[in-house]
């Protein structure tokens, strides 16, 4: 279940806006395609979007016809922040546009044409590792996940989030396919509602048994005992361990802390941010009321009412019970145990 794939200068991607009622391939030919497609979700979860950028500047740097390495390097710049500003959240997209800009800034003693080739290869090469990692994360927390558990996700960080198997849904399959007996309770995720088309759309092409609830139902699975451990993905996790994902993980973590419940979040570690310090620190995208106001185009909500939007909030580490990633599994103290992943 690949959302992204990449050939011949042509970057294909599943409209996520329009699954699970249609499964649309749309061809992305130029970086101003693949930048509307990021900003309006065609494509989405923190991984994917990195690679999809990185891809954004490949298709881009073949687009700029010039013998001069200088005026490469301004075109190709000006690409990477163009790209770089379509969603302000996920450090995926920043760390992935930054990656192949500056393999290809350390290459600058080749041609321009090998230059552009070295680009492709390093995207490519991220395209790869994303997979591999994804596995690695599913097997580290698979160690966690015990016979009989019932999981509560919320979002989707699948194969759909990623270039294939998922974060907090690669350790949900590493653990299926461990032979182990769990299902899975899966968040609507409003206003886009990840969880109801996305994520329980995966689950179901894997016969991982899911049940899908209301966002204000989880509280009430919690206390009733249904609830056995949380796991979410990441957009982005400061040094301290404070993690920025979908708007409404923040709720679920304070009431898995007061049920005693596991929390987990699963993500690479291109998802942590070593240049800040706490979450207060991060940058929350406000995105358009239309979200809110509308399903599908239709109007749920009268004409005029004031919207706030944001897409993600922030989770204190004091919640977090252990980050899963590639490298292992990072326990408290945060402060001083994720600087040993960097």
């Amino acid at each position: 279940m690949k959302p992204l794939e990449y050939c011949d200068g042509v970057l294909k991607l599943i409209d996520q806006t329009l699954l699970p009622g249609e499964q649309k391939i749309v061809e992305l030919k130029n970086y101003v395609e693949v930048a509307d497609a990021i900003k309006n979700m065609i494509v989405r979860g923190a991984p994917a979007i990195g690679v999809t950028a990185a891809y954004g500047v490949v298709i881009a740097s073949k687009a700029i016809d010039t013998d001069s390495k200088e005026e490469f390097f301004i075109g190709l710049k000006k690409v990477c922040d163009i790209i770089k500003g379509t969603r302000p959240t996920a450090v995926n997209l920043f760390w992935a546009v930054d990656r192949v800009y500056n393999k290809a800034s350390s290459n600058r003693d080749k041609s321009i044409e090998e230059i552009k080739n070295i680009i492709e290869e390093e995207a490519y090469l991220m395209e790869k590792e994303d997979i591999e990692s994804n596995k690695s994360i599913g097997r580290f927390g698979n160690e966690l996940i015990k016979e009989n558990w019932t999981i509560l996700t919320h979002c989707n960080a699948g194969a759909l989030a990623t270039c294939d198997y998922g974060t907090a849904l690669g350790v949900i399959r590493a653990a299926h396919e461990s032979g182990k007996n769990i299902q899975v309770f899966a968040d609507e995720t409003r206003p886009y509602l990840q969880g109801a088309r996305l994520t329980s759309w995966e689950l179901m092409q894997d016969n991982i048994p899911v049940t899908l609830i209301c966002d204000n139902m989880a509280g009430h699975f919690m206390k009733e005992g249904l609830i056995d451990c949380v796991i979410v993905g990441a957009d982005r996790i400061a040094l301290n361990g404070d993690t920025a994902n979908k708007i409404g993980t923040y709720s679920v973590a304070v009431l898995a802390k007061e049920n005693n419940i596991p929390f987990y979040v699963a993500a690479p570690t291109s998802t942590i941010d070593f240049s800040i310090e706490t979450g207060n620190q991060i940058p929350i995208e406000e995105r358009s009321p239309d979200e809110i106001t509308h399903i599908k185009g239709i109007r749920i909500a009268p004409e005029g009412v004031k919207v706030k939007n944001p897409a993600f909030d922030v989770t204190p580490n004091k919640y977090i019970s252990a980050i899963i990633t590639e490298k292992g599994i990072i326990y408290p103290p945060y402060n001083e145990n994720i600087k040993k992943f960097r």
